[in-house]
């Protein structure tokens, strides 16, 4: 399950964007390095070595956002995003949106989408109430942890 030329030329421009000076991506089949010439930041990360899907899979199911509290304060949940990537808030362009401010919610309903990597992941709740706020426009790229939905829980 290599890399196409696009998915290489984007790793390219966020490896020298990011300021990181190395990048290293090793596969069973594949092996790619970038480097750049900028001084070196140090990043440690740990992996999980998964199996590659045989076919990819249009629609993934991501590990479903983690609900936390905002503040004792407050009654309400902050659902955050479990990973990088472009949240939408449908499932493509004209069609309706997953919710919106005020929808009552159940756990296990879809969110939103996050695109990582040319994936597609439903984010499922994790809780149920009523969408207070929805915190990332359309489109917009989310971080790891990066508050998506404020929740009044039942």
């Amino acid at each position: 399950m290599g890399m196409d030329i696009k998915q290489i030329q984007d790793l390219i421009k966020f490896v020298s964007k990011s300021g990181v000076n190395e990048v290293a991506i090793e596969e069973k089949d594949f092996k790619i390095t970038i480097k750049t010439n900028q001084e070196p930041t140090y990043v440690t990360a740990s992996v999980p070595v998964a199996a590659a899907p045989v076919a990819p899979q249009p629609a993934a199911v991501a590990p479903a956002a983690v609900p936390v509290a905002v503040s004792e304060e407050s009654n309400f949940i902050t659902i955050k995003s479990p990973m990088i990537g472009t949240f939408y808030r449908s499932a493509g362009p004209g069609k309706p949106s997953f919710v919106n401010a005020g929808d009552e919610i159940n756990t296990g309903n879809v969110l939103c989408i996050i695109e990582a990597m040319k994936l597609f992941n439903e984010i499922e709740s994790e809780v149920s109430g009523k969408i207070v706020k929805i915190l990332v426009e359309d489109a917009q790229p989310v971080e790891f942890d990066q508050p998506l939905f404020l929740v009044d829980p039942r």
